[in-house]
């Protein structure tokens, strides 16, 4: 049996969906181990779109089995809003979509602490798409007010419920900005919620021995990470992260499947760099040249719209982001975008107080005071979409991506030059 990771190795939106999809043929089940509706993947096959936050990419192949692990929050609202989206295109989802019992669920007022917490953090917002996600992930680890899915089969949820929704009505009724929280009925709020535990029940399993017993007997498992490493609760650009491991790191307790099993992890980086929200970001080109990159890779959120800060590309960033995911092969993705660039540029370096380093801060303060450090590559005129083999590039666009490989210190085994899955290089993955 061989398990595969597939994970980001910037801040998130590093186009990992169409990786997964890629490879999704090549595996018996795909497993989404963290994160909530907080993140959108978008999968082009066929010239058809197709955008997703919970359901992993590898529902589109219907002999793979794709599981949303115990590590997710599920939103169930927006969990059945996609799967109807699913079935209206014809994609099938009743016998190859499994939720585990042991995934959080995500309540109204998850959101309205959102709200407000991103609110009593001032001008630089730590980036929340006001989902609920993090004060979920909050209750968690809290656990006395926390509810999984499982719960919602219990004879005891009416009343578990009403006791949590009391506690919390009482939060948010003495919080200042609370005061326009639409308050629903304890009876009005089970009522929804276990509408929504009726239509997902066919399905919710135990979703831990399931991939156990999967690992264990052979079958081949793909792990789908949300977001991306630098926004890694514990290892990220805190506060300013995430509210989940989304490095390689959470790959084994977020699915409840032993790191033995893994033995390739896929890093998936764009050929530049973006961010969403607030939070240093070194190379940031907040002008022409970043505006320009924003519109050729049309950089505007999945989920949110929001449109996402873009720069150059940070070696440091990625380089740690590697080694802290024990990736053995990288995927550079949207280097089309590139395209049109008289001059490209890479931070390999970043100078603090007059001191170069290769390390990445472990603190936010510090990594403020970067200053990238830049060599220069001429670009390339060419449109490289229709380009399917290494070779055929632009000389200066395999320098380029020759360059990449060897500042992170990793091999380059696919490239995309385009949105749709034909669009890909596929060197060695």
């Amino acid at each position: 049996m061989s398990g595969t990771c597939v994970v980001g190795l910037q801040w998130g939106d590093e186009a990992k969906g169409k990786v997964v999809d890629i490879l999704t043929e090549k595996n018996d089940v795909v497993v989404r181990y963290q994160g909530g509706a907080n993140a959108g993947h978008t999968v082009v096959t066929k010239g058809k779109k197709y955008k997703l936050s919970l359901i992993p990419s590898g529902i589109f192949r219907p002999n793979v089995q794709c599981v949303i692990a115990g590590g997710v929050v599920i939103d169930p609202a927006s969990m059945l809003n996609e799967i109807r989206m699913l079935r209206g295109e014809g994609v099938t989802v009743e016998k190859n979509l499994m939720i585990s019992d042991r995934a959080h669920v995500i309540f109204p007022w998850h959101k309205e602490e959102d709200r407000i917490l991103d609110h009593l953090a001032g001008k630089e917002s730590i980036g929340t798409t006001m989902r609920g996600i993090g004060p979920c992930y909050r209750d968690k680890v809290g656990r006395s007010l926390a509810v999984r899915l499982g719960d919602m089969y219990r004879p005891n949820f009416k009343n578990r419920l009403s006791e949590i929704a009391d506690a919390k009505s009482g939060f948010l009724s003495q919080v200042e900005s609370g005061e326009d929280y639409e308050e629903l009925s304890n009876e009005e709020i089970y009522r929804m919620y276990a509408d929504y535990a009726e239509q997902l029940r066919p399905f919710t399993a135990d979703t831990t021995s399931y991939l156990l017993d999967a690992a264990e007997s052979g079958k081949r498992l793909l792990f789908e990470g949300a977001q991306g490493s630098l926004l890694d609760i514990d290892h990220g650009t805190f506060p300013y992260v995430t509210s989940s491991n989304s490095s390689g790191v959470g790959v084994s307790a977020g699915s409840g499947v032993p790191a033995c099993h893994i033995t390739k992890v896929i890093g998936i980086l764009k050929a530049y760099t973006t961010r969403v929200g607030g939070g240093p970001f070194p190379t940031e080109q907040d002008n022409e040249t970043g505006q320009k990159i924003r519109e050729r890779g049309n950089e505007y959120g999945t989920v949110t719209k929001r449109p996402r800060r873009c720069g150059w590309f940070d070696a440091v960033a990625v380089r740690y982001a590697s080694r802290l995911g024990g990736v053995h092969v990288l995927s550079l993705m949207l280097l089309d975008v590139l395209s049109t660039f008289d001059e490209i540029r890479i931070c390999t370096a970043y100078e603090i107080n007059g001191k170069q380093t290769t390390n990445f801060p472990s603190h936010v303060d510090d990594l403020r005071q970067v200053k990238p450090v830049y060599e220069s590559h001429p670009g390339w005129q060419e449109d490289i979409t229709n380009v399917r083999t290494f070779d055929a590039l632009p000389q200066n666009t395999k320098n380029y991506v020759k360059r990449i490989a060897e500042i992170v210190g990793r091999p380059i085994g696919l490239i995309s030059v385009g949105p749709d899955r034909e669009q890909t290089i596929n060197i060695d993955l």
